[in-house]
């Protein structure tokens, strides 16, 4: 699977794709009414998606901009965005009221995720210490030194493999108004070499006194990350688990039902799994009778066998 869609919505509000350079602007909508993106093209771009956002600054009152959604900028697959970072930086006295900001809102025709590269973004959440979501797509070059971000309720990386130092600089921030966190971690193939270990400070949730909903997903390690989750303190608080889009098999599942009790859940998403039926009536008779909404949708988690009997199986987004 694929990212094939791009985002519709932003901080509660509809996504809105600010037009090209040809479109005269004085049919736009209201400035606080739509989560903004702004994006120039990754191949043979007609302008820099600096110069998209400067025509956006002109024609838009940006003191009423909650929501921006950084597009595609040019060259994606062989450029990261600083120069993007640099203009948004940059701008921050005219972007008072800007609360969410998403880094990379790309699909497969654009680039596909294993392909965006990216850069240190944490100069975005310093520039906006009232930012309260932010999200990023693509983990090729990412950054993210431990921060503290008092305003910070949502998190979301998203990516086919996420950096060991980026899962550890998360791990290592002060983020004490954190509600939502999302990360994908992927697999090796395409960078992601984080291990269990890397998340013990999140799953400890020390410093995450406020966290409800909890995504560690599209892991090629799912089953040692539901393991680590069963015994995990920070679970306990939790209102949403979400360990989907990985190859989650019975043994993680079993680790799950041999913890602390998940009944206190409204959520447990577990969908794109290599569970076998028995494990799954296993967990629908365990949750369910006590309100847990169980998604066990087996979506396109298909196996594949080599002529050695190896079993090879993926995570939901990869390339």
């Amino acid at each position: 699977m694929t990212i094939g869609d791009h985002l519709d919505a932003l901080y509660r509000l509809p996504a809105y794709t600010f037009p090209g350079p040809d479109h005269r602007p004085d049919d736009l909508p209201d400035a606080d009414s739509s989560a903004w993106r702004i994006g120039s093209g990754v191949y043979d771009a007609e302008e820099d998606w600096t110069d998209a956002f400067a025509r956006f600054c002109a024609a838009v009152d940006t003191t009423r901009v909650r929501a921006l959604i950084v597009g595609a900028w040019q060259e994606a697959y062989d450029t990261d965005p600083s120069a993007v970072i640099e203009a948004l930086v940059a701008a921050r006295d005219r972007l008072p009221a800007l609360r969410a900001l998403f880094v990379g809102d790309m699909v497969m025709e654009e680039c596909e995720i294993s392909w965006i590269n990216q850069t240190d973004v944490t100069p975005l959440l310093t520039a906006f210490p009232d930012l309260e979501e932010f999200g990023v797509r693509g983990g090729s070059g990412l950054r993210f030194p431990a921060l503290r971000h008092t305003g910070l309720r949502k998190l979301t990386m998203e990516s086919g493999g996420l950096p060991a130092d980026v899962v550890r600089g998360v791990a290592g921030s002060d983020l004490p108004a954190l509600e939502e966190l999302d990360l994908w971690l992927g697999t090796p193939d395409y960078g992601g070499d984080s291990e269990v270990a890397d998340l013990e400070p999140i799953l400890s949730g020390a410093r995450l006194p406020r966290l409800r909903h909890l995504a560690l997903r599209n892991s090629e390690m799912q089953d040692a990350v539901a393991a680590a989750v069963a015994a995990a303190p920070v679970v306990a608080r939790l209102e949403v688990l979400d360990l989907s889009m990985g190859v989650l098999t019975d043994d993680g599942a079993a680790a799950l039902l041999a913890g602390q009790p998940l009944t206190h859940l409204k959520q447990l998403d577990l969908h794109h799994h290599y569970m076998t039926e028995p494990l799954q009536e296993r967990l629908r008779q365990t949750l369910e009778p006590a309100g847990v909404a169980l998604d066990l949708d087996h979506g396109d988690a298909d196996e594949d066998h080599d002529h050695n009997g190896t079993v090879w199986r993926y995570v939901a987004v990869g390339e």
